[in-house]
């Protein structure tokens, strides 16, 4: 399925090279019609300009369906091939054998996509149209004293037969090359599904010892991460560009390893000086971040400065409204409903109706309105996700309180 979605998403990058491509080709019939109204080619000038226009209709039509309307679907690819087969198909009944070449770019064109089956398609489609244009080139033809037009033997065996001939064997050509590049796309996706996973591991290791620095589990960068996944797909964002926030989102608090254990974690208020040092965590985090590669490290670097800014500009660096990235302003909302709804050492974590109510009335305020009704339209999908990750309790923790239990055991049982 994620190879599938991979092999579209090029598909839809090889149409806009495609639409690009029979924008050019429009040129060239131009510049045919210019030549022919000189006089430099002796063609009646009503039957070019009837041929010419019919292809430059067809050329239009998947440059409007991708370019205009910025239609993705499976069937644009089809679309092309049928358009640009009937292209050289007219021009071939009415240019004859100064048309011939033009049979072999429709099999161009489908051998720049990764699909085997559109080959075979193409091969078939302009089989038949090769045929019907020799044919036609018996009464449309425009070449005086044409000798494939003299009869349908003629037809057949001098105009029919080499065209196809020579388009079988570039389709083999073509079958194997789409083959053997088919092979090496797959190939490709493997091994970035391995770097992708690899790089998701390394994240979630690093924000895990962030975390376990200020005596917290690798659930918050979970949680958090599993949050921006429902706000990145409320806001419309596609799969990949989704799983890069995600991914980025793990390492929002990575700056706070550049902060002493002991005000981490103070159980009591923190001094002005200690916030002010705590506050610089997002500086660091920059920092730590500001010389890595990849949009995803860029979308984490973004992230890490800016996801304690406030929609009305009294955040920690003075930044308001739309000159946060909107990344950071999903980032803000789901750190701190985390934030509020879990427990930590110093605090306990508040009830999910009252984290609601704080994060909505930060509306306008702490957080982007247009974020906030995003969060309360999918705000089942946060207490879904909080339920299905609970906290680990940490090493020591734990083990204090099998020792309270052992030791509450034991005294029972002595007093018996």
């Amino acid at each position: 399925m994620e190879l599938e979605r991979f092999l579209n998403i090029n598909n839809v990058k090889i149409n806009n090279i495609v639409a690009k491509t029979l924008r050019y080709t429009l040129y060239l019939l131009l510049i045919i019609w210019c030549l022919v109204f000189s006089n430099l080619i002796n063609f009646d000038k009503t039957a070019v300009s009837f041929c010419l226009a019919s292809c430059g209709i067809l050329l239009l039509i998947p440059t409007i369906f991708i370019n205009c309307f910025n239609i993705e679907k499976n069937y644009i690819v089809y679309m092309v091939i049928i358009c640009t087969s009937l292209v050289s198909g007219i021009l071939c009944s009415f240019l004859s054998y100064y048309a011939s070449a033009i049979i072999l770019f429709p099999l161009l064109i489908a051998s720049l996509y990764y699909n085997r089956v559109l080959v075979l398609f193409t091969t078939l489609i302009n089989t038949v149209l090769i045929l019907g244009s020799s044919l036609l080139n018996m009464y449309t033809g425009l070449i005086p004293n044409d000798p494939l037009s003299e009869s349908v033997e003629a037809a057949i065996f001098y105009n029919f037969i080499p065209k196809e001939l020579i388009l079988i064997f570039m389709s083999f050509i073509a079958y194997f090359i789409v083959d053997r590049n088919n092979e090496m796309m797959s190939d490709i996706f493997i091994s970035s599904q391995q770097l992708k996973i690899s790089q998701e591991e390394i994240i979630l290791s690093f924000s895990n010892i962030c975390e376990s620095k200020s005596k917290s589990t690798g659930e918050h960068v979970r949680r958090v991460s599993k949050y921006m996944r429902v706000l990145c797909e409320a806001s419309g964002f596609d799969k990949n560009y989704t799983d890069m926030v995600c991914n980025a989102s793990m390492m929002h608090d990575i700056g706070k390893l550049m902060i002493p254990e002991e005000i981490l974690n103070k159980p009591g208020k923190l001094t002005d000086e200690e916030y002010a040092i705590v506050k610089n965590h997002v500086l660091y985090g920059e920092a730590l971040l500001h010389n890595t590669t990849g949009e995803v490290m860029e979308i984490a670097r973004t992230i890490a400065l800016q996801h304690h800014e406030r929609w009305d500009g009294k955040g920690y660096l003075g930044m308001k409204g739309e000159e946060i990235a909107y990344v950071s302003r999903l980032m803000a909302l789901a750190d701190v409903f985390d934030a509020l709804s879990a427990s930590r050492c110093y605090k306990e974590g508040w009830t999910l109706a009252q984290t609601y109510n704080e994060i909505s009335l930060g509306s306008g305020t702490q957080f982007d309105p247009d974020v906030v009704e995003l969060f309360k339209e999918n705000y089942k999908k946060f207490v879904e996700i909080f339920n299905s990750i609970p906290d680990v309790m940490p090493v020591e923790k734990e083990d204090e309180q099998k020792w309270v239990i052992q030791s509450s055991a034991k005294i029972h049982a002595d007093g018996n």
